[in-house]
């Protein structure tokens, strides 16, 4: 699946810049155009790496990434700050906040792709294998194939891609309207309980007998998977 890359940009050509280069390297690209706006769309979706403008309206890019280094569902998501301040206090001030990389204007755009790739290869190697692994429990994305130990785990396609979307972000909560974007996509006509009775057969088919929940339900915000919590059980 193709990672989903959130740009926090004002300026019209560098966002059709970025968003084309992005497209064309495979990348899910998500735009918006002020700080407010970004704080929307990241509590109502999950993505894999944000590329934020320093001097965008609102709040500030700076800010923002402070903000997203504060909240335990985006501490662990890879931040690019862009910007024209090339100061060295700048970068320093921008990666001690919390940013991964820091890249000034004007600014290489095979540079910056390699950047993104170097970034997600190091942060989400999991986006860049066909097999996926947590605790006992192993997807082969190339066969299509669920196994837990030595058992097949049969899955209908709405399951299959829940469990991937979970394989993909272990331990990370995940809350139903994320859930939602991520399995069904924004423009699906699903209702959030929808998301609980998939849940419940994907459950279903990953328990037997005295096997463990690798599930979580955490109250008030979403579900967490985490399969070694399920060997330790």
């Amino acid at each position: 699946m193709a990672a989903k890359i959130l740009v926090v940009e004002d300026e019209a050509p560098i966002v059709e810049l970025l968003r084309y280069n992005l497209n064309s390297e495979g990348y899910d690209v998500v735009h918006a155009a002020d700080g407010e706006e970004a704080e929307l769309l990241l509590a109502e979706q999950t993505f894999d790496l944000a590329i934020l403008d320093w001097m965008i309206p609102k709040i500030s890019g700076i800010e923002l990434c402070r903000r997203l280094r504060n909240r335990s569902e985006t501490e662990a998501l890879p931040i690019i700050l862009l910007t024209a301040r090339g100061e060295e206090a700048d970068r320093v001030r921008g990666l001690t906040t919390g940013a991964d990389d820091y890249v000034t204007k004007p600014f290489s755009v095979q540079e910056l792709m390699a950047r993104i790739k170097a970034l997600l290869r190091r942060t989400s190697p999991e986006r860049l294998s066909d097999t996926l692994v947590s605790g006992e429990i192993t997807m082969d994305r190339g066969a299509h194939r669920v196994t837990r130990s030595a058992r097949e785990v049969r899955l209908g396609p709405t399951e299959y891609r829940m469990l991937e979307v979970f394989l993909e972000s272990p331990r990370r909560v995940l809350s139903r309207s994320q859930l939602l974007d991520r399995v069904w996509g924004q423009s699906a006509e699903v209702d959030e309980r929808t998301v609980d009775v998939h849940i419940g057969r994907l459950r279903k088919s990953l328990i037997r007998g005295n096997e463990s929940d690798p599930i979580r339900t955490v109250r008030g915000a979403g579900y967490v998977f985490d399969g070694r919590q399920a060997d330790a059980a």
